[in-house]
């Protein structure tokens, strides 16, 4: 018989798997986010991955997004797409289940697709995590969104960062004030939108005539007059310390705009929520640059950047997006929300120094060096586990310690169980704190020595396991915290 042809293992361009160090350091990131949103009273939502294309195809994200798709088919040869975002499969379950009722607040955390050009940190594939209100149209609801955003980047232990809020309605009066066809909003917003990455001077050229990028590219212009270009310049130069400069400049930019006045309302109103609740002027920043790139935005937009990690951009980003529902039900569902780009943030938090290593989701291990305490080693591993100490049985084939605890410390285990015939006589296990042995053998010469030392390992009664492994675990953890 032939043998099977090998396949070479190998995985499509632009992504990725995830080993087991970054999941764990995700699920951990996961679960704060998690904790923050249902303590605000969010429900969980799960939805396909895969949607009709009619439901992704008109959702109004923008021609980006849309030639992003990933369409696939089924075995019905129905025509399908990958979701590109979780906002989309919102808007439709809102329009298939009208039980839920509204308001409707939800949380979901997930994978999307993107046929983007993969980069240095940008992938097909990654994972979006979103709350988002839906059925009110007050922007109460837009302050919460922009409050747990704060509250979120604080339980991850972030100390630095901004949130910064803006509205589309403020760029539909600069639209106005500029004497540009409103139909060219969202060409002019999605031009906008690149002012962080760019600088204004590129902003400028796309504007009007174009130019040619880096890797010689040509970027198309949009062909606004010079005039239209410097009342958009004038608007994006607004700056003051404290959100009410921002406003009141504003007021006097747009003095006279037909619907200024209104629009100017809703973010001073945010603004002064937002101060109600002690979110001051160094958390949240009213920046009218602001402009999201997604078409379906339509009233208050906001970001969150960390200062201390710039080059990561915007981690966490949202907006009001009242039009989106009509698709399906023939009416406006006022609804906003934000989204955290779970891969980007998280290598912002390792970059920051936030996320602790971690390798294994065992605290113990119990090792196996005697054939005869084979039930023993079984005994102690289920009376940790139902004590509700993650453990791992030892299950390899050699029964050399020190390959045993070199186990350990490559998935960084914390601590080492080590019971051997003398110790079971003597009613005793031996505990070996991995991470102090490991810094004591540093500092150990001789083989002879560390055997007199034993750095790191403790004898403790077998009827005080479960007790000491809990203090030793809760010493550890508060050290390294």
């Amino acid at each position: 018989m032939l043998m099977a042809e090998r396949v070479k293992p190998r995985i499509s361009r632009g992504l990725r798997d995830l080993l087991p160090e970054q999941l764990l350091a995700r699920q951990w990131m996961i679960d704060k986010i998690r904790g923050v949103y249902e303590l605000y009273g969010f429900l969980p939502l799960s939805t396909p991955a895969i949607e009709y294309r009619d439901v992704l195809l008109g959702s109004e994200a923008g021609d980006e997004a849309v030639r992003s798709i990933f369409f696939v088919s089924n075995p019905e040869q129905e025509k399908l797409g990958l979701r590109f975002d979780l906002t989309v499969p919102l808007a439709r379950v809102i329009a298939q289940y009208r039980e839920l009722g509204r308001p409707f607040r939800r949380y979901q955390v997930a994978p999307v697709w993107r046929g983007d050009k993969p980069d240095k940190g940008r992938f097909r594939e990654f994972t979006q995590f979103d709350l988002d209100s839906v059925g009110v149209p007050s922007e109460i609801a837009d302050t919460e969104i922009i409050a747990g955003m704060c509250d979120t980047l604080e339980a991850l232990g972030i100390d630095s960062y901004l949130v910064r809020f803006s509205s589309r309605g403020l760029l539909n009066v600069l639209l106005t004030y500029a004497e540009i066809a409103h139909e060219r909003c969202h060409d002019v917003f999605r031009v906008l939108d690149k002012l962080d990455k760019v600088g204004i001077e590129k902003v400028k050229l796309e504007l009007t005539s174009g130019y040619v990028d880096e890797s010689g590219d040509p970027i198309s212009g949009l062909g606004l007059a010079a005039g239209q270009v410097g009342k958009i310049e004038r608007f994006l130069a607004i700056r003051a310390e404290e959100r009410r400069g921002v406003v009141d400049q504003l007021r006097d930019l747009f003095a006279g705009v037909d619907g200024a006045d209104r629009e100017i309302d809703v973010v001073a109103r945010i603004s002064a929520h937002l101060q109600a609740l002690g979110y001051g002027d160094d958390r949240v920043a009213l920046d009218v640059s602001i402009a999201r790139g997604l078409a379906y935005y339509t009233g208050p937009v906001f970001e969150a950047m960390l200062p201390e990690a710039p080059k990561f951009g915007s981690v966490f980003g949202g907006g009001r997006y009242d039009g989106l529902v009509m698709r399906f039900l023939g009416e406006k569902v006022p609804a906003t929300g934000a989204s955290i780009g779970v891969d980007r943030l998280l290598a912002a938090l390792e970059h920051l120094g936030k996320i602790g290593e971690q390798r294994s989701t065992a605290k113990v291990l119990v090792t196996r060096i005697d054939p005869a305490l084979t039930e023993e080693y079984l005994a102690i591993t289920w009376e940790l586990r139902r004590a509700g100490i993650a453990t791992e049985l030892y299950l390899g084939g050699t029964r050399n310690i020190g390959k045993q605890l070199k186990y350990a410390d490559l998935w960084r285990i914390p601590i080492a169980l080590l019971l051997g015939a003398d110790e079971r006589d003597k009613g005793v296990v031996t505990l070996k704190d991995m991470d102090v042995g490991r810094q004591l053998s540093a500092e150990i010469a001789g083989r002879k020595e560390w055997l007199a030392e034993r750095p790191g390992q403790r004898e403790v009664a077998r009827g005080q396991l479960v007790e000491t492994v809990k203090k030793l675990l809760h010493e550890i953890e508060g050290t390294s915290s």
